[in-house]
């Protein structure tokens, strides 16, 4: 196997095992640190005893994610305020059509499925990524992870019901997402704030991360009165600058990304339930918004 065969094999997995670790990891930095050691890996293996590359490739990024998973945890324990993922663009090419795949890829890398996913084992999480968002065999999966595939299959019903029970319902059709974004976006620029309590369902919940690094709530905000006329506040404060709003798609669903001076400051997604907002989600830690691009 030439250095050129060697390389090539590994860039065409890149983006599955990209996948798999940041579900996995929820921080791009450390996906991108697995994924590099990965590589590290696999270009210094013994590839002769290597019968499927994709295999050998996602195994070894899982077992990495999976190490790196219980380190990071003590970290995350000290963090201050609530945690929440890295967001990372999803945009679909003509690779992945608006069908039900797509809806499969948007749903396990989704902020609400992520968090979710913080209150699973490390291994519990691995067999639901593998499972759930790639569709691996149960077998594989088992190989992966050296365990056997009936305690492959235990981990897995039990990861997926942790999941549907905890995981809070939301609409998935991205147009109706993105009508909503956009008249909650209308509403706040306008100074209409009995137009923007009205897309607030009476339980709303608001969550923020900001790693303690920069102004936001360290607590979750709930009920639409308090969540409505907190981003009212933040919408016309002045002391702020002038924030430059554009939506675009994250995480696999359309989010209210704010700029400033040519930099991210602020993303927002809101996550529905018959057209009105049931969760919002706000990322203002400057460490998990370095990646997203404001040209």
């Amino acid at each position: 196997m030439t250095a050129d065969t060697v390389t090539d094999l590994f860039e065409e997995n890149r983006a599955v095992l990209t996948g798999v670790a940041y579900r996995m990891l929820g921080r791009v930095a450390d996906a991108e640190d697995v994924v590099q050691e990965a590589w590290l890996r696999w270009s210094a293996a013994d590839r002769e005893d290597v019968r499927e590359p994709r295999a050998f490739l996602v195994r070894v990024t899982t077992r990495l994610a999976v190490d790196r998973l219980r380190h990071v945890r003590s970290r995350r324990e000290a963090y201050v305020g609530p945690w929440l993922p890295e967001p990372v663009a999803t945009a679909y090419g003509p690779s992945v059509p608006d069908t039900a795949e797509r809806a499969v890829l948007a749903d396990t890398v989704s902020l609400a499925v992520l968090v979710v996913l913080e209150s699973l084992s490390p291994l519990e999480r691995a067999v639901f990524v593998l499972r759930e968002a790639f569709g691996f065999p149960y077998a594989e999966i088992a190989t992966t992870l050296g365990r056997s595939e009936a305690a492959v299959r235990q981990l897995a019903g039990r990861a997926r019901r942790h999941v549907e029970e905890r995981k809070p319902r939301y609409d998935v059709d991205p147009a109706l997402r993105r009508d909503l974004t956009e008249r909650f976006l209308a509403a706040a620029a306008g100074g209409d704030i009995e137009r923007l309590l009205a897309l607030l369902a009476p339980g709303v919940r608001l969550v923020s991360d900001s790693g303690g690094k920069v102004k936001a709530p360290r607590r979750v905000i709930e009920s639409a009165d308090k969540v409505g006329r907190f981003l009212f506040a933040v919408a016309h404060d002045r002391s702020t600058g002038r924030l430059d709003p554009r939506i675009v798609e994250l995480n696999g669903g359309p989010a209210l990304v704010l700029g400033l001076d040519g930099r991210v400051d602020t993303v927002l997604q809101l996550e529905s339930v018959g057209g009105v907002v049931q969760h919002a989600y706000i990322i203002r830690n400057p460490d998990k918004l370095a990646g997203l691009s404001f040209d």
